[in-house]
């Protein structure tokens, strides 16, 4: 039985950060990977997404300048867009992997612990002195009659001819980014939401005009509905809710996704784990000494980004390395729904401080500035919440919502007063970061 330092399994961000780091030590190292090397962001995920998206907020910009001096607005061809998307990504898993494999043994298939420090890959066995799980999460299938004819955002992803109607089950993250890609490609879409709002970890005034902006490009949305079955009919596919019935060519499960734990035979290690993770300490220790999770697998309340689990990464090689035995400390995150508008937020969500005296809540309407005027960028908000003078929250929705809120990330983080941020720096004009100065307090 062969024994290592670290046995990865799971080659995702979190993953992958760790043993590139550990590339550079003397480490013998092992990755395990029973998917696409790379994991879900770079294949299916978040790096394709924004890929596709770039043409999407093309053409959806093109129409919403339609009488402002554009003429004829872009159309969107999915089918070539879609090569050039598998041009570019196909090869990634395989890339990773050599990658992976010039530093550190590496071997294909699925981990199940035998126990605390050993597993078992293909029949063969490993120890591992220290014993790393990365193995992230998974799409959800909703268990109802006719889940097979579900599809996943990993579908939607590589499907290379665009169906004429669509409807997505679910309103968060992966349902309204997806469906603002294919609607731009000219999809008939419905968004199937089975409470009375979208996006819960955002603004609710900020996701109410989000729908609503949706919903005047065409996107047609069924709140409060709840898909019970779904069955193939000569006409397509019939959906049956609690609201009655509807039809579609292909329907996506976007309701949301769960740790991929179910093959790692948890119980095995005495591993503590429940729907939401796998229960770590603050060194992202597990139940079983010196086995540890990162990354998406994990239960915790920071959001489940890959700029998180990469951080845990960096985290757990300083920790292993002896370079930093302190418990973790996250920074300050700051996310972002890149549909159209997008959405974004750090910090205190307005909605949590409304009521509380001592926060201040000022929101900014921005389209009357000649950047988002020139767009014709109408919905433009921005939302800054402060605490005694000191910025703790921003959000905005907005066409370039992501990289706006990315202004306020330092001055929230580092605690900047607007006193030291008017000091130190200027900022290119005109762009929000101009305005930021004069914003804060």
């Amino acid at each position: 039985m062969k024994s290592y330092d670290e046995i990865l399994i799971g080659s995702g961000p979190a993953a992958y950060r760790l043993s590139n780091l550990l590339a550079t030590t003397d480490h013998r190292v092992l990755v395990v990977e029973g998917f696409e090397y790379g994991g879900t962001c770079p294949n299916y995920g978040c790096e394709p997404k924004i890929f596709l998206e770039g043409a999407a907020r093309a053409v959806l910009q093109s129409q919403q300048l339609l009488g402002r001096g554009i003429k004829t607005p872009a159309t969107l061809d999915w089918s070539a867009l879609m090569k050039t998307k598998l041009d570019r990504f196909n090869p990634w898993p395989g890339q990773t992997s050599e990658i992976i494999s010039k530093s550190h043994d590496v071997v294909d298939g699925y981990a199940r612990f035998v126990n605390a420090h050993t597993i078992e890959v293909a029949g063969q066995h490993y120890h591992g002195k220290n014993i790393i799980i990365a193995t992230g999460q998974t799409p959800n299938i909703l268990d109802i009659p006719g889940k097979d004819l579900l599809h996943t955002s990993y579908d939607v992803l590589s499907m290379t001819e665009l169906p004429k109607k669509m409807a997505f089950i679910g309103g968060g993250f992966v349902a309204l980014e997806l469906a603002t890609l294919v609607a731009a490609a000219g999809a008939d879409v419905t968004i199937i939401v089975h409470s009375d709002r979208l996006l819960r970890e955002f603004p609710v005034n900020e996701t109410i005009a989000l729908g609503k902006d949706m919903a005047k490009r065409g996107i047609h949305f069924a709140y409060n509905t709840n898909l019970q079955a779904i069955q193939q009919t000569k006409q397509g596919l019939l959906l049956q809710t609690d609201k009655g019935t509807m039809t579609s060519d292909y329907v996506v499960d976007a309701t949301g996704r769960h740790p991929n734990i179910d093959r790692l035979g948890l119980e095995k290690a005495d591993i503590q784990h429940d729907r939401h993770g796998i229960a770590v300490d603050s060194h992202l220790m597990t139940s079983a000494k010196d086995v540890y999770a990162i990354g998406d697998v994990v239960n915790r309340k920071q959001p489940k980004l890959t700029p998180v689990a990469e951080f845990e990464g960096q985290y757990l090689f300083d920790l292993l390395t002896g370079q930093n035995p302190e418990p973790i400390h996250y920074p300050t995150v700051a996310r972002a729904t890149f549909t159209f508008p997008e959405i974004a937020q750090v910090g205190i969500n307005p909605d949590d401080v409304q009521k509380k005296a001592d926060y201040q809540i000022k929101t900014i309407p921005l389209n009357g500035a000649s950047l988002y005027a020139g767009q014709n960028d109408q919905t433009t908000t921005l939302t800054l919440v402060f605490s005694h003078h000191q910025l703790v929250g921003a959000s905005e929705i907005g066409d370039h919502a992501a990289d706006d809120i990315n202004n306020f990330l330092p001055v929230i983080g580092l605690k900047i007063s607007g006193q030291q941020y008017r000091q130190a720096l200027i900022a290119i004009y005109p762009a929000l970061a101009d305005k930021v100065a004069s914003l804060l307090q």
